[in-house]
């Protein structure tokens, strides 16, 4: 799991005990060289994490691993949306672009929406995928943002809070979501017990 600084770890390494991973939290490059599976947490603003990544050596690594190496990749909520072209979050900033598409703030012109988006929603899965099995389409799953991932292609699954967004999604090697499976019970759990599971044809 990498450690840029951004968010509590702690909850997310534990979840992923629980299902059977062997865990280690790092920011040193030679650690996410060695890893088999690489996890992207994160908690906070989008310009704060690509800075992070940046000044640790992280960016590069990542691309190397992700793109060249094809090591399975998970990445939770603002681990998600550093893989995009672009963030709108307080300015712009340039993403990984891993995942093209770019990330923008909830706007609704129902007063009753609130912004950031908090608690149990449901997710629809938009295609099949091995991170799914033994989930139910339209499970609840808990989210905490304020921004969301609008990609280029369609997403690999879908939550409407005024409209539909993208709450999963899978490129190749690639897994992400918004939501977070570690606060998300059974589901979250099932979804992470996939991960450890899965060996993407290309990786």
């Amino acid at each position: 799991m990498i450690d840029y600084g951004m968010g509590n770890l702690h909850s997310i390494a534990k979840a992923l005990e629980y299902v059977g991973a062997e865990v280690l939290v790092s920011s040193q490059i030679q650690d996410v060289k060695r890893a088999d599976k690489l996890v992207l947490p994160g908690i906070g603003a989008f310009g704060d994490g690509i800075v992070n990544l940046r000044e640790l050596g992280l960016e590069e690594v990542l691309r190397e691993e992700i793109v060249k190496k094809a090591k399975p990749f998970l990445g939770i909520c603002l681990g998600m949306q550093l893989l995009a072209d672009r963030s709108f979050e307080f300015g712009e900033h340039k993403g990984l672009g891993l995942v093209r598409g770019d990330v923008v703030r909830f706007k609704f012109e129902d007063a009753k929406l609130r912004v950031p988006h908090v608690g149990w929603n449901n997710v629809d899965f938009q295609r099949s995928s091995p991170l799914f099995t033994g989930i139910k389409d339209h499970t609840d799953f808990y989210f905490v943002h304020s921004y969301h991932f609008v990609p280029k292609e369609p997403a690999a699954a879908s939550c409407d809070y005024g409209g539909q967004f993208a709450a999963a999604l899978q490129q190749d090697n690639i897994f992400a979501t918004q939501f977070h499976p570690e606060k998300s019970q059974k589901a979250g759990l099932k979804l992470l017990q996939n991960f450890l599971e899965w060996s993407p044809s290309n990786a």
